[in-house]
């Protein structure tokens, strides 16, 4: 018996026998020959803007570095653009490049703190 077998009304012969499906050779032992081992996983995960996150960080520790982070985007890109508009050489890309790397990173940040928010409100709705 093969994989194609328990499809429903003989599709897997007419896949088959119409040349899309190449013929499946006999089954095969699948059975571990020995204990099956799971490396464990990293503890820590560096993401980028953020760093390293892992068992020795709390969760306030990070979401603070992140609000640092974002708020050192936004200093940075009103310096270039008050750089730029007093006159100083700035090439107008960089300026666009820190400006919209500010947005993203404030409007994730609000997503961030939305999904937080709804997931607080869901915990505190639940019935104990």
């Amino acid at each position: 018996m093969d994989a194609l077998s328990s499809i429903p009304m003989g599709l897997g012969a007419s896949l088959r026998a119409g040349g899309m499906l190449p013929p499946l050779a006999e089954p095969r032992n699948l059975q571990p020959s020995g204990p099956i081992e799971i490396a464990p996983s990293n503890p820590e995960i560096s993401l980028p803007g953020i760093g390293k996150v892992g068992s020795g960080r709390s969760f306030d520790n990070v979401l603070g570095e992140l609000v640092k982070d974002v708020n050192a985007k936004q200093i940075e890109a009103g310096s270039q653009v008050r750089a730029m508009l007093s006159g100083e050489e700035i090439p107008l890309h960089r300026v666009m490049i820190a400006t919209e790397e500010a947005s993203v990173s404030f409007q994730l940040m609000v997503e961030v703190r939305n999904k937080l928010l709804e997931a607080y409100q869901e915990l505190m709705r639940m019935q104990v």
